[in-house]
């Protein structure tokens, strides 16, 4: 399902895939990230997503109730708080992506996936 945005003129629809690279590019703007992982079901190996293709480590729904919720797949930078970095990515996500989309961001899920040694 789509995100849905009803106005006076009509229906505004935003794709998944949009609001994805939105959440994606806000999220990787956090410290401590490092960035999207993406977890390959074939052989359970993770690897770290060209920024390019930043949506692949974020998975967007979008329920009856226009309400979002979003998955995140992210490996993160070695000896910062997990907790400290999870809460900053949250809020700063939410803010932004519903400032882009209009719609409420109602769930985040955070699943880190690998640590990064940063020089």
């Amino acid at each position: 399902m789509k995100g849905k945005l009803t106005t006076n003129m009509g229906n505004v629809y935003i794709d998944n895939n949009v609001i994805a690279k939105c959440a994606g590019t806000a999220a990787v703007e956090c410290f401590g990230i490092v960035g999207m992982a993406m977890v390959s079901m074939k052989d359970g190996l993770v690897k770290l997503v060209k920024r390019e293709y930043i949506s692949k480590g974020v998975n967007v729904t979008v329920d009856e109730n226009n309400d979002i919720t979003i998955d995140f797949h992210v490996i993160v930078a070695y000896g910062v708080s997990i907790s400290a970095v999870a809460d900053n990515l949250i809020s700063n996500v939410k803010y932004k992506v519903e400032e882009f989309t209009g719609l409420k961001v109602c769930k985040i899920n955070i699943f880190v996936e690998g640590v990064r040694v940063i020089d």
